[in-house]
């Protein structure tokens, strides 16, 4: 897949994966090839410019978002009670 031009269910994906506040970009790089600065593009060119900005705010300084800066205690993608049955 060309990092400039994902095409629309990885689009999905990719943009799914970098709105969890527990997936680091270094997942999304590993599964779909795009470094952290192609998502921001990515991001920056899919979503609204409100939405786009707050996505910015959000993962910026999020420490679940980069793998070396994860507490040891994370280690999955998701909350312990977000799929409680």
């Amino acid at each position: 897949m060309s990092s400039t031009d994902p095409k629309e269910p990885e689009l999905s994906r990719i943009i799914e994966m970098a709105w969890e506040d527990r997936t680091p970009f270094e997942a999304i790089e590993a599964l779909y090839g795009l470094p952290e600065k192609e998502v921001i593009k990515v991001m920056r060119r899919e979503l609204k410019p409100s939405s786009f900005r707050l996505w910015r705010k959000r993962v910026t300084g999020r420490k679940t978002k980069h793998q070396e800066l994860r507490p040891e205690g994370v280690i999955r993608a998701y909350c312990p009670t977000q799929y409680k049955r």
